[in-house]
């Protein structure tokens, strides 16, 4: 018998936004998914959110070692600036799967997140974006390669290279990395990254900052104004 992988181990992901329905919505805050044991996810609701207009959508993935809480603090202040949800999922283990030998549960549990969310929520399609830092960074742009019918940005913040199983559609892409950072130095990370993207065709918004392995403020502000602008 053909041994065929499954989605999940091809790295896809089928949740969509609803289309034509108003979903009933949540209460503004920090929400537990209630997903899984153990390690599960948050959902964060800015109050500015509307429940009749499509609100953007950050799936925020964390670095190794984090969680879905601390992946979504830094752009807190920022989602509730511009009415942005923020979804931080954690990881089965203690990074993502395909840093760990290949596609498979980490995806699955992003794809029932994802549906989580869409059931609550009206998302804007056009401004669905996959976001990380450091090894959160690396599986955004492997994801959101993988998934550009979904996702129409990334924004990859320090990342240390891209597996993508696949290319689907062309997602906008936001670039960042300390010249000074030593836990992923630049020249062996992003300086190599981001012209392989260009190469391939990607609309690439590449920022380089004096800085180590972090996501200073100003970056972040200026990833999230190109998120609902590009």
């Amino acid at each position: 018998m053909n041994w065929l992988p499954t989605p999940a181990e091809q790295g896809r992901l089928d949740a969509r936004p609803q289309d034509g329905t108003m979903p009933a919505g949540h209460p503004p805050g920090e929400h537990a998914l209630d997903l899984g044991e153990g390690r599960d996810g948050v959902v964060y609701v800015p109050e500015s959110v509307r429940p009749e207009q499509p609100a953007p959508l950050l799936l925020c993935l964390h670095g190794a070692g984090g969680t879905g809480v601390r992946s979504i603090v830094a752009l807190r202040e920022l989602a509730e600036r511009h009415g942005i949800v923020l979804l931080g999922p954690d990881s089965r283990d203690r990074t993502w799967d395909v840093l760990r030998g290949g596609y498979g549960p980490d995806v699955s549990f992003i794809d029932a997140a994802l549906a989580w969310l869409f059931a609550r929520f009206t998302v804007d399609p056009a401004r669905t974006g996959i976001e990380g830092f450091s090894d959160g960074a690396s599986y955004a742009l492997s994801l959101g390669i993988a998934n550009g019918g979904l996702f129409s940005h990334i924004l990859a913040f320090s990342p240390g290279f891209m597996a993508p199983p696949s290319q689907e559609g062309q997602p906008r892409i936001f670039l960042s990395h300390g010249v000074e950072d030593r836990v992923l130095p630049i020249d062996h990370c992003s300086r190599r990254l981001a012209p392989i993207l260009q190469q391939a065709g990607y609309d690439v918004h590449y920022r380089e900052f004096a800085g180590q392995h972090t996501v200073p403020p100003a970056i972040a502000q200026m990833a999230v104004s190109w998120f609902l602008r590009a």
